[in-house]
This record gives C-alpha cells, sequence and structure tokens, in this order.
C-alpha cells in the first residue's frame, strides 16, 4: 500500500499569504543567524589557544612545545 505525501500550505491563503511568507523567511534567517552565532562563539572559544599555538609552531625560529606554553 502506498502513502501519498500532501503538500498543504501552511497559513492562509489568498491575499494574505505573501505577509506570511515574508515572517516565515524573516523568522527563518532569524533562527539560523542565531544558531551560527552560537556555533562560531563555541569554535572561538575552544579553537583559539589551539590557533594561537599551531602558529607559534610555524614561525621562525621554531620553538618546542614547552617554550610556547611557559609563561616566560
Amino acid at each position: 500500500m502506498a502513502s501519498r505525501v500532501s503538500l498543504k500550505s501552511k497559513g492562509k491563503s489568498g491575499k494574505g499569504s505573501k505577509g506570511a511568507e515574508d515572517k516565515s523567511t524573516t523568522q527563518c534567517l532569524k533562527e539560523w543567524s542565531t544558531w551560527a552565532m552560537k556555533k562560531a562563539k563555541v569554535i572561538t572559544h575552544y579553537g583559539f589557544i589551539p590557533l594561537i599555538i599551531i602558529v607559534g609552531m610555524n614561525s621562525e625560529p621554531k620553538p618546542q612545545l614547552y617554550q610556547l606554553l611557559s609563561p616566560v
């Protein structure tokens, strides 16, 4: 037995459908940007120090890892 998928549009149809679509697009954009900023914050938080260590290891003169991590 095959199942059928109905393609019903959400919201009101007619004159107001354009406004509902704009709100949906705006809401989707806000949600996506919030999600992206949260992920960027986590990546920056946990990736900054390793990035500095990698950049330091690739510089001239080549320091040892303990020299990069020591405060002196």
